[in-house]
């Protein structure tokens, strides 16, 4: 079974982009476009690993992140931002930031290092 991969992103454009890079490199996706939508998901699907845009409409990305670390089940995933704002120093406790445009070998090399 492939690692799932949750894509927290608004653009869709960036979401289907995001898809195809990570399928192409065997892993399942599933999106969401609001950082409300996202922890649904979260519990929902259980993804091995999360991309987190810092802008989403509603709650931005930092809130979510900080509900999900406070959920024991959920705190031990890992997140990737990518955004196209430089915010690195907004969420301190993911495994690394990637800034919008990105080289998806690179984003892809994160991704591999961190859950196979």
């Amino acid at each position: 079974m492939p690692k799932k991969i949750l894509i927290v992103e608004d653009d869709p454009v960036i979401v289907k982009y995001l898809q195809a890079v990570f399928s192409d490199n065997g892993y399942a996706t599933c999106t969401a476009g609001t950082a409300g939508d996202a922890m649904d998901v979260v519990r929902a699907e259980r993804p091995d690993l999360i991309t987190l845009d810092l802008q989403l409409p509603g709650e931005w990305g930092p809130r979510f992140y900080r509900k999900l670390r406070q959920d024991e089940a959920l705190r031990d995933i890992p997140v990737i931002v990518v955004s196209g704002i430089d915010g690195d120093h907004a969420i301190k406790g993911a495994i690394a930031f990637v800034k919008k445009p990105f080289d998806p070998e690179k984003l892809i090399g994160i991704v591999k290092n961190t859950i196979g």
